[in-house]
């Protein structure tokens, strides 16, 4: 027997496939991951195709059997993956058959590879998001937990990477965790979209028999079938939002990143890391370095390449599959282990940071932090903005000549600024009084710092519940 007759197609083919387009061609070698999706869908299918009288409850329970057999092969690391046979359909299929003998080759009735496959990637997404959205969880529980416990702890924020206005350690964390908000929004937005199902579409058409896809749909736990069948084959929509999410999710880790591989340096000095989360260098002994922080912030690239490549893929595309789409599954299963594991690997650090409060409040104290507040103060006290403007201005030149900061001038040399500040004004321009002016929500005040936690907890607990 040929080659080309060993194949589920050969019957057209008059000469085996060239062995190194064979190769080439094949995807086995990464669609296996998609196994257990595969027989889950199967076994679905095969239930269906008897509910309607295309298969006997005889050759249900046998596909089914021998599907389950297959799957413990492939845990036990016992299963033959075959590179001519193609791909994780194909293999799966062909070791049914030696196993049942000809009712193996009936679950293919109704059915593609072009259904087939994204069906199981779908349920692929719907499996690996799930567990995300478990690391994602665990990460911002650990964020609005830091956050509660540092709403007191004063640090310099920075605009320009210089510093601006005094704010607290749990207020910048807590704007770390709006960031995951509204990744967290898309996940479950991605999740929803995602979850329709294509079997049923068969190659392009649908199909001559008297399928139900309602049944199939609700078996594998879709919110519903496709609409379109031209659309269901070919669509790789979900793949391209997942790595979507998954590029804006990496470009607020990766700015987090930068701010921990700031913060750990000698010359900020703000926060300590585990030695878990750092390795040393081989020559410099001294060396601590921010591995994981660093790898999250390159990682970053690799994902929006995945993202180019997918869009690229699709961008040429005529309705309805075409042989690219084998394309979609090396970038989308390395977009999502790079996810999963930068999310684990950031949910096990950010609640183990330490922040070095004395280094913190005395960086907030250079730079003249308060000098807004003063500004501020003078408005209260009925000068016009641009020229208390400018009467800060004139202290601020006054500090950088004496070396002082503002809350360490005396009262008369700032009152040879204006006349109008009085004994009072150092009661903003202290670190303590500037972060607690700022009492309203969404600033940086201790007790609005602890109420942002306590509804964002809330806000998690509610997304856990379902609501």
């Amino acid at each position: 027997m040929s080659q080309a007759t060993n194949q589920s197609w050969g019957g057209r083919f008059s000469e085996p496939t060239d062995a190194f387009v064979a190769r080439f061609t094949a995807s086995v070698n990464f669609d296996q991951r998609l196994a257990p999706q595969d027989i889950q869908g199967s076994i679905a299918h095969a239930t269906m195709l008897a509910r309607v009288g295309v298969l006997t409850d005889d050759e249900r329970d046998a596909i089914i059997n021998g599907l389950n057999e297959i799957q413990g092969e492939i845990e036990r690391g016992e299963f033959n993956w075959s590179v001519p046979l193609e791909d994780v359909h194909m293999n799966i299929e062909a070791r049914l058959t030696e196993k049942i003998g000809i009712t193996g080759k009936k679950l293919h009735t109704g059915r593609s590879r072009n259904d087939q496959v994204a069906t199981d990637i779908r349920l692929f997404m719907r499996d690996e998001i799930d567990v995300i959205e478990v690391e994602l969880k665990r990460l911002r529980e650990g964020m609005i937990e830091l956050a509660d416990r540092e709403a007191e702890t004063i640090m310099p924020g920075f605009t320009h990477l210089q510093t601006a206005q005094p704010v607290t350690f749990g207020h910048h964390i807590l704007a770390w965790q709006e960031m995951l908000a509204r990744d967290h929004e898309r996940l479950l937005d991605c999740r929803k979209r995602g979850n329709v199902m294509p079997l049923g579409a068969a190659a392009l058409a649908g199909t001559t028999y008297p399928i139900d896809r309602h049944v199939t749909a609700e078996l594998l736990g879709f919110d519903r079938p496709t609409e379109n069948s031209l659309d269901a084959v070919s669509d790789r929509d979900f793949a391209i939002e997942f790595t979507s999410f998954a590029s804006i999710l990496l470009m607020h880790l990766s700015r987090m990143s930068e701010e921990l591989v700031l913060w750990t340096s000698a010359q900020f000095n703000f926060i300590d890391l585990p030695d878990r989360f750092c390795t040393g260098s081989s020559i410099m002994p001294q060396k601590k370095n921010p591995d994981v922080p660093e790898l999250v912030r390159g990682k970053t690239g690799r994902v929006y390449g995945h993202l180019i490549s997918l869009l690229t893929l699709m961008k040429s595309q005529p309705l309805a599959y075409n042989k690219d789409n084998q394309e979609d599954k090396e970038p989308l299963f390395d977009a999502v282990d790079t996810v999963r594991d930068c999310l684990k690997a950031f949910a096990d650090m950010v609640p183990a940071i330490e922040p070095k409060k004395a280094s913190m409040y005395e960086a907030a104290r250079r730079g003249f932090s308060t000098a807004t507040d003063l500004a501020d103060y003078l408005v209260r006290k009925g000068v016009a903005f641009r020229d208390a403007h400018e009467i800060v201005g004139q202290s601020v030149a006054y500090g950088l000549k004496s070396e002082k900061d503002l809350s360490e001038m005396s009262l008369d040399e700032l009152k040879q600024f204006s006349d109008t500040i009085e004994q009072d004004v150092f009661e903003v321009l202290t670190l303590e009084g500037s972060v607690a002016a700022r009492n309203h929500i969404g600033g940086t005040a201790p007790n609005q710092v602890r109420a942002a936690a306590q509804r964002a907890r809330e806000a998690l607990s509610a997304l856990k519940a379902g609501a």
